[in-house]
């Protein structure tokens, strides 16, 4: 038994070390194959001997507990926050102030870190073990969220400290990296869910969540910035605790600089003016603190924030511009999403016209009006928002927009389904609006690839009432394509030729291409790759579901509500009965990508990015979210971000999409 507690602890700190260097350094030493192998083993030793299992063990960042609500956190010592600057004047007037409050001719010293948009929150370590994780909150109390916090991987559960501080409370900033933020957003589009409004909202939102599984699945990060206890060290500066911070494990931003005067704080405020665009991450300036802590003593703070820090906030891309009117739009699941048309504006080099308003929330919060004038802002690939409402402006014409309580579509009734959403939806499932979006998306690339099924013929097709569900594409004949506007023989024939030809898409194509809520590209192919065939998926209770690995009670729910309703079942019978494939084939093993490790980043042209990474793991490769010394492969398209300098940086072979392509055989 004592070899096996060995082992168990051996793995374990293992662990912790390679988290360690990929999290704080981005240097990881070993694969992430053999990485999983050594969880695996952990993991495999634990449920044989449960009453072993750990609190602060790796395999416990996940848990099936689906919380009620949050505790109330009372902060040891209060979160302030900072007073904003925006020229480099005022970051002048700021130092001369903190200046004049510390001793005449004493030396002062800068810490210039990076403003991340994230979230606030309090991490607390007892004997090197992390006990709560909190939300900033008001600064007094926040709410403890530790669950959630658990799941995020850069977040250690245990120091890695031989004598960690007795007590230890951390502060730092959880954020949603910009590219999963796309992907998130993307996927939510696909799923007539509304959109996220800026990477810091689907942070603070993706925290809060009750059930943690779907919290992990947000591929959260974090970084460290301060403290606000330790106990049993003396620390003498910012810039000594983030070296401490690093040691012990913690993320800390590689981004900062120890600046001896002014002039190095401005140059380093320069220098991420326009490299900012380039992180992987949003930020919205630059925090400067005077190092010493002696000196922060010295100088205290006011009721709100310290006056010993500051942010620099560097200017946004807005231009401001008039609301003409707020189109209610109704998407494939019937989810009403407001947008506000706009006379045209030049905002960030691009022409404006439209910007959405998110959901009928956003509107009250902003107390927009239609004939308003707005302040719009675009920041690096984030769509349009309108961030204030110039009410000074107001002549008395404006017009109050009303929640529709009928669909702009068919008349139908637009309800609230439950009082935490703020999504209202249309509740018609015929509604045209939904059926022509639902036929789009079920013949789209990623879903069921039906090349000819655009926009213009679904529209008709729906409009004249030829097709009214998915199964009715397998039933068109060619008298029917040649009533349509713009169809000719060859056309009708080919079209009639790519629907047959589609019929054997894999049952993942099929799961995603029937638009259940919640349930995207990723989770369509592991739902197929679990259940195999669609009559297991059908009947799948809803713990069966929920017990996948990432999954949470959001997805399970989805699926088993979809599959309960008799009309959904009818579907898929006629679908079958039409010849369309309701199997997951096998995986290729044994294929020149066996045991091959890849990783990709910028945008690919032929294939969507879950397409290209199913098609890796179909042929006995693994298709992994970051660069390594041990990826084999970096599959880069248009414009890569920062894994094609960390290839270049390790030696990883870098190859183009065509490469690529006959790596694996050729396009599916």
């Amino acid at each position: 038994m004592k070899s096996i507690e060995k082992r168990i602890e051996e793995l374990r700190n293992l662990i912790r070390h390679h988290d360690w260097r990929y999290y704080a350094f981005s240097e990881p030493e070993i694969s992430d194959k053999e990485y999983d192998i050594l969880l695996k083993e952990l993991k495999d030793l634990e449920k044989k001997h449960p009453e072993l299992v750990t609190p602060d063990s790796p395999t416990q960042r996940l848990t099936n507990v689906l919380q009620k609500r949050f505790k109330t956190v009372k902060h040891a010592v209060k979160m302030f926050s900072l007073d904003n600057t925006y020229s480099y004047d005022e970051i002048k007037d700021w130092v001369a102030r903190a200046c004049k409050g510390l001793s005449k001719n004493v030396e002062v010293e800068y810490v210039a870190e990076l403003k991340i948009d994230g979230v606030s929150i309090a991490l607390t370590y007892r004997k090197g073990t992390l006990e709560l994780g909190a939300t900033r909150g008001d600064g007094e109390t926040g709410e403890g969220v530790t669950l959630n916090i658990k799941t995020i991987a850069a977040i250690p559960l245990k120091l890695l400290a031989e004598n960690p501080p007795e007590l230890l409370e951390v502060r730092g900033e959880v954020y949603l990296p910009k590219e999963e933020f796309a992907r998130l957003n993307k996927q939510r589009e696909k799923d007539g869910e509304a959109v996220f409004v800026n990477p810091r909202n689907a942070a603070s939102g993706s925290l809060k969540l009750l059930d943690a599984k779907l919290t992990a699945s947000r591929n959260l990060s974090c970084f460290i910035h301060s403290f606000g206890i330790i106990e049993g060290f003396t620390v003498e500066s910012q810039f000594e605790f983030l070296n401490l911070a690093k040691k012990w494990g913690l993320r800390v931003n590689p981004h900062l600089k120890l600046c001896k005067n002014l002039d190095e704080v401005i140059g380093f405020c320069e220098l991420f003016k326009d490299k900012k665009e380039k992180l992987e991450y949003e930020i919205d300036g630059i925090v400067i603190k005077i190092n010493s802590f002696i000196q922060q003593r010295t100088l205290g703070a006011t009721l709100k924030s310290p006056r010993w820090a500051i942010a620099y906030k560097y200017p946004a891309k807005q231009a401001t511009t008039r609301i003409l009117n707020i189109i209610p739009q109704v998407g494939r699941t019937g989810v009403i999403t407001p947008v506000a048309e706009l006379s045209p504006v030049e905002c960030g080099g691009v022409t404006i016209q439209h910007a959405t308003l998110h959901n009928f929330d956003e509107i009250e919060r902003l107390g927009a009006r239609i004939g308003d004038k707005v302040i719009i802002e675009r920041a690096g690939a984030v769509i349009p928002k309108i961030v204030k409402v110039v009410d000074s402006l107001r002549s008395g014409k404006e017009k109050i927009f009303k929640i529709p309580k009928k669909c702009p579509v068919c008349n139908s009734d637009v309800v609230k389904e439950k009082e935490e959403e703020v999504a209202y939806r249309c509740v018609n499932v015929s509604c045209p609006a939904q059926i022509e979006k639902s036929l789009i998306h079920f013949a789209s690339r990623p879903a069921m690839d039906i090349e000819g099924v655009g926009e213009a013929v679904v529209a008709q097709l729906v409009k004249k009432k030829i097709v009214r569900d998915f199964s009715g594409m397998y039933s068109l004949k060619k008298e029917d394509l040649l009533t349509l506007e713009l169809f000719k023989d060859k056309k009708a024939d080919n079209l009639i030729s790519a629907i047959e030809n589609r019929k054997n898409q894999p049952l993942s194509k099929l799961i995603y291409a029937l638009g259940i809520r919640h349930v995207g590209e990723k989770a369509a192919y592991v739902l197929a790759k679990e259940f195999t065939t669609m009559e297991k998926l059908s009947d799948a209770k809803k713990e069966d579901i929920d017990a996948i690995y990432e999954f949470g009670s959001e997805i399970a729910e989805s699926v088993t509500d979809f599959f309960a309703q008799a009309e959904n079942r009818k579907l898929i019978s006629r679908l079958k009965a039409a010849g369309v494939n309701m199997v997951e084939p096998q995986s290729k093993g044994g294929s020149t990508l066996g045991g091959k490790t890849l990783c990709f980043t910028g945008e690919l042209s032929a294939f969507s990015r879950i397409k290209a990474e199913k098609n890796v793991r179909d042929l006995g490769g693994n298709a992994v979210k970051e660069v390594s010394r041990s990826t084999d492969f970096v599959v880069v398209g248009k414009n890569p971000g920062s894994k094609f300098d960390k290839a270049k940086k390790f030696g990883v072979k870098i190859i183009g999409e065509k490469e690529f392509i006959a790596l694996i055989g050729g396009i599916a």
